[in-house]
């Protein structure tokens, strides 16, 4: 049973850091690319930033800069790195995986991917 339990999500001030971990279990994710959306309250996901297995990166615009995705395929984790953060910053953040990716265009596409977590809460005060 493939799992991802997503953590550090939290209460912070406009200009705060946060770092959200993404434990994967049940598979490893070492050859599949992984990805973190949002939600905040009446609007669809979004996209916000996706790493493939080779190490490219994509980042929504409105996180580019601040926003940094990594992982440690040792310990089948991925991470999200949030610096500045901004009031409107604040959604339930998602981590996603893809068992393959067969379109390399459609990564903002939450249809794309495969498996989720249960989200994580990130408010940002101003």
């Amino acid at each position: 049973q493939v799992q991802l339990v997503e953590s550090g999500g939290g209460l912070v001030q406009a200009g705060d850091s946060l770092r959200l971990s993404c434990a994967a279990s049940g598979r490893t994710f070492s050859s599949s690319a992984m990805g973190w959306f949002r939600q905040a309250p009446g609007k669809e996901r979004e996209f916000v930033a996706i790493r493939w297995s080779g190490g490219n990166t994509v980042y929504a615009d409105s996180v580019k800069g601040r926003f940094t995705i990594s992982r440690d395929n040792a310990k089948n984790t991925l991470y999200l790195q949030m610096n500045s953060l901004k009031p409107e910053d604040t959604a339930v953040y998602y981590c996603a995986a893809q068992r393959r990716t067969y379109d390399y265009t459609r990564y903002r596409d939450p249809d794309e991917y495969d498996y989720w977590g249960q989200g994580t809460q990130v408010t940002v005060s101003s």
